[in-house]
């Protein structure tokens, strides 16, 4: 084992706290993970992590050895990134997250396409609909819709996706047709809400003659998985809040029909987040700026984002 392997390995069990984590990160078994570090302690003559049967910490040498080895890092990958960017051929494996219904319906469908370009890259797409962390669950870049919380991540925004409430014709006619946001505030009919962490009270931004209003969205259904929403919809369950684009069809169809027109909702932003040093990996560009050009183009954005 070389002692790069064993300083990647070192710094991945320091973020993720786990050695079984950074085992499964590193696509390395518990045991390897382990005589890595071993290994390591004891190149070093100190030890790094403070071992119970429930609970690793850094010690005052860990925590002091973490940030030159993440210098390290940075180094070997920017100089990777110049023989790459020389020769043209990006290769190893990116991971990359996306919400359900962006990464189903935009990433996903590019990737085939950008692998067939770059045949010594491997794309690992995580789909979910939960907020992730790119440090904690080694992750070269994720799209997402909204506003980021990490101000230390770097930002690339792709568009402002139109957004509408939609409702079944089923329902409509048990329910009647909503006008407003008003019509929704007064809890008369049933909203499906997208469950995420720490959400208490669930409200909806809608566009008003007054100017942006958050509306309360009350009801009995909710899911963390946007899909099922939809599903739902579809069902007659009830009205759904979602980009255009994940129901365009529906919409064109008549199975869904857009409701609350005189209030619609604010656009979302749709970006991708990463870190600096992961953006230096052409790997990690390419991918970005291949997908980008082409969301933009499903969702007929004309001209550069930001």
């Amino acid at each position: 084992m070389s002692y790069f392997d064993n300083i990647r390995t070192f710094v991945r069990v320091y973020e993720l706290g786990s050695m079984s984590a950074a085992g499964r990160d590193l696509r390395i078994s518990p045991a390897v993970t382990s005589s890595r570090i071993s290994q390591l302690e004891s190149h070093l003559g100190v030890r790094l992590f403070q071992r119970t049967t429930r609970n690793l910490t850094a010690t005052e040498q860990g925590v002091a050895f973490y940030g030159g080895a993440c210098q390290v890092l940075e180094a070997v990958e920017a100089a990777e990134a110049q023989v790459v960017n020389i020769t043209d051929q990006p290769r190893g494996s990116l991971y990359v997250a996306a919400p359900l219904g962006v990464g189903r319906r935009l990433i996903a469908p590019q990737v085939s396409a950008f692998l067939a370009k770059y045949p010594e890259v491997s794309v690992r797409l995580r789909l979910t609909d939960r907020k992730v962390d790119l440090t904690t669950e080694g992750l070269d870049l994720a799209f997402f819709l909204g506003q980021p919380e990490d101000s230390n991540l770097r930002i690339k925004k792709i568009a402002d996706v139109q957004r509408v409430l939609c409702a079944s014709p089923d329902y409509i006619k048990a329910h009647g047709h909503p006008r407003s946001g008003d019509d929704l505030d007064k809890g008369k009919h049933e909203c499906l809400n997208l469950r995420y962490p720490g959400a208490t009270e669930f409200q909806w931004p809608l566009m008003t003659p007054e100017g942006p209003k958050r509306y309360r969205a009350l009801g009995r259904y909710e899911c963390d998985d946007g899909d099922v929403l939809v599903d739902w919809a579809l069902a007659g369950h009830g009205i759904s809040l979602k980009p255009v684009f994940e129901v365009a069809d529906h919409l064109a169809s008549g199975a869904l029909v857009v409701v609350a027109e005189d209030t619609p909702p604010e656009p979302i932003q749709m970006a991708c987040l990463f870190t600096h040093r992961r953006h230096q990996d052409p790997k990690t560009r390419l991918f970005m700026e291949f997908v980008i050009e082409r969301i933009r183009d499903v969702i007929k954005v004309t001209g550069p984002e930001g």
